[in-house]
């Protein structure tokens, strides 16, 4: 499958979509990235929190508002990328407002892909690259998903592969009652795929 082990050298865009960089989401982002450049990856990344834009799409598409510097930079690392990793936490079965802010904004026609005006097909502009999504949550994710929906649709179909991005979601789960030990072994195992830019 096209995320098996390689050696292959990769270009790696590391994006953390959570605000709080000191918290276990950004740990695992370090991890990955630590992982990645172990593994001698070349190696971009940007933190959410450090970002300076307005989350809101004010007028739809109807008006494309003028992209802030940082979003400019995060479609240009996007662009540059062969493997681009995301990682965020669960908030109300989705990804955290602020992050669907960003898409709203950075994933507009031209970038990630283009609608034909004669019928319904479109044009895939990230076509080629691949994807991880390392989505956090309290509870169990199977658990999660028999109650409320599968929450990984947005990101995973809806953006990401929508745009030609073939992803890979991975779901880490029961963080609110698992031992330091374990969370331990959590950032080890992504430590591994950073190394393998997987």
């Amino acid at each position: 499958m096209w995320f098996t082990t390689s050696n292959t050298k990769k270009k790696v865009f590391i994006f953390l979509g959570n605000e709080d960089k000191e918290g276990y989401c950004g740990e695992l982002a370090s991890s990955y990235e630590k992982g990645a450049i172990a593994g001698g990856h070349d190696v971009r990344r940007m933190n959410i929190g450090d970002m300076k834009f307005d989350p809101l799409l004010h007028k739809g598409y109807k008006v494309i508002q003028e992209l802030e510097p940082d979003l400019k930079l995060t479609q240009e690392n996007i662009r540059w990328a062969d493997h681009v990793v995301i990682i965020y936490p669960t908030w109300w079965s989705a990804m955290p407002a602020i992050l669907k802010g960003y898409f709203d904004r950075v994933w507009i026609p031209g970038f990630a892909f283009h609608m034909h005006k004669e019928n319904m097909f479109w044009d895939k502009l990230l076509k080629g690259k691949t994807g991880h999504v390392i989505i956090t949550m309290d509870g169990w994710p199977l658990g999660e998903r028999i109650l409320f929906g599968d929450s990984t649709n947005e990101i995973g179909k809806a953006i990401l592969s929508f745009s030609g991005i073939k992803t890979r979601i991975q779901k880490i789960g029961q963080l609110k009652h698992a031992t330091p030990e374990h969370k331990e072994e959590i950032k080890e195992s992504v430590y591994d795929q950073g190394l393998r830019a997987k």
